[in-house]
């Protein structure tokens, strides 16, 4: 099934059923790399023309689905195969590199089975972990719109008999549009901030295909509205408490962003290597490809894979801080963990923009024709950047090595 999207519609009319088809269980953390590189492969093809058209990509997220990678972080203690960290990480990021919006969708999936790590109870593990090895998608619904910072919620948990009513508003809902639960940021009556996991056809639960960015086109990050939604008791667990205490949930959620700026950075690499070396002479429209001998070419190119190379390496450093921290949190451990993809996330966000951007210089006004379609590797890039202000990741980790001062523990460093 394919859908032209118009944003602004309500995806509703279109809802997202579970898994259809066996669901592949990966055991290890070899079968999760396997089966992100051949799913990247398919990904690729039609990656272009969904971002160009905004098709949304169900079938290849039920193709995802199948492949068992939603649920390679679930614990091997819950049937999961429990991947490490860098190995998560790579592969978000070979996903990424085959399309960026693809790569991005399940990251706050990802979030959520942390979440669900340190902070669920035995009943809500042993409850979630099945139904992520089933083949059930999470979303996000977390972010707001008109808030004093980025961190405060209005969208309110009320006490109602033995369960809770939910009522607010949601933005950047990455993953929503196509998920088979929602979990929300919410305050309760105490004014904590908790997570309530929402079915997604729960009554009073309206997604809105309301996003336009100009990159990263077919994440579906739009809105959210909850009216007046019932949810279970069982159904929340405690959140804010996962940043009182140290957790690697915060690390997690940036080590993630910074794979996909990885992925979307080597996928603009390569496709410049591709068009300079066929079209490498403005009046030759030939697809055979040449060898490049104008240094001033080559020597970009060099640059570009090195800074890559950087970004490559310290982003599997970061993952292997998050692995220790994961296993044996404490303040340090988190911090270092914090730090450490802080590092990472400096050096992707920079090699994304730079080689989208390089791409235009070497490929000339060609790049941006609907025929090729290259630009979208910098505007995902422009877009995905911005996330969370990298300035304050400089800021972060200078404190941290000359003031030995901690960064803070929130989802954003």
């Amino acid at each position: 099934m394919r859908r032209h999207a118009t944003p602004g519609t309500d995806i509703m009319t279109n809802p997202i059923k579970a898994a259809e088809g066996p669901v592949v269980r990966i055991l290890d953390d070899i079968q999760a790399l396997a089966a992100a590189r051949a799913l990247a492969a398919s990904f690729s093809k039609e990656a272009s023309l969904r971002d160009r058209q905004r098709q949304l990509p169900l079938n290849e997220l039920e193709q995802f689905s199948r492949s068992g990678l939603w649920g390679i972080s679930v614990p091997r203690a819950y049937g999961g195969a429990g991947v490490s960290f860098a190995t998560l990480a790579e592969v978000i990021a070979t996903i990424a590199a085959a399309d960026g919006s693809l790569g991005q969708i399940p990251q706050n999936h990802f979030y959520a089975v942390e979440i669900l790590r340190v902070n669920g109870s035995e009943t809500q593990k042993r409850f979630y972990f099945e139904r992520i090895l089933a083949g059930e998608r999470f979303g996000n619904a977390l972010a707001e719109l008109g808030t004093r910072t980025s961190q405060e919620r209005r969208t309110r948990l009320s006490k109602e008999g033995d369960g809770f009513r939910i009522n607010g508003r949601k933005f950047y809902a990455t993953g929503a549009l196509y998920a088979h639960r929602i979990p929300v940021s919410v305050i309760d009556d105490d004014g904590v901030q908790q997570l309530a996991i929402v079915k997604r056809d729960a009554a009073g639960v309206n997604v809105i295909d309301d996003w336009s960015g100009f990159g990263q086109r077919t994440t579906g990050s739009g809105s959210v509205v909850l009216d007046n939604v019932w949810v279970e008791a069982e159904e929340v667990l405690p959140f804010q408490s996962a940043f009182e205490r140290p957790t690697s949930l915060g690390p997690v959620a940036q080590l993630l962003h910074a794979a996909i700026d990885v992925g979307i950075a080597r996928a603009a690499l390569h496709d410049a290597a591709i068009f300079v070396r066929t079209r490498s002479r403005a009046w030759i429209d030939s697809k055979v490809e040449r060898a490049i001998d104008d240094p001033l070419t080559v020597r970009e190119f060099g640059d570009l894979a090195v800074r890559l190379a950087g970004a490559e390496a310290l982003l599997e450093l970061a993952g292997e801080a998050v692995d220790r921290a994961a296993a044996a949190p404490d303040i340090d451990s988190v911090a270092a963990a914090s730090i450490a993809v802080a590092e990472a996330r400096v050096l992707t966000t920079e090699i994304s923009l730079a080689a989208g951007s390089k791409l235009f210089e070497l490929a000339g006004t060609q790049a941006t024709l609907s025929e090729h379609n290259l630009d979208r590797h910098w505007r995902n890039a422009r877009t995905h950047t911005l996330h969370d202000p990298v300035r304050w990741k400089y800021h972060a980790v200078g404190n941290y090595y000359l003031n030995n001062k901690n960064p803070p523990r929130h989802g954003a460093i």
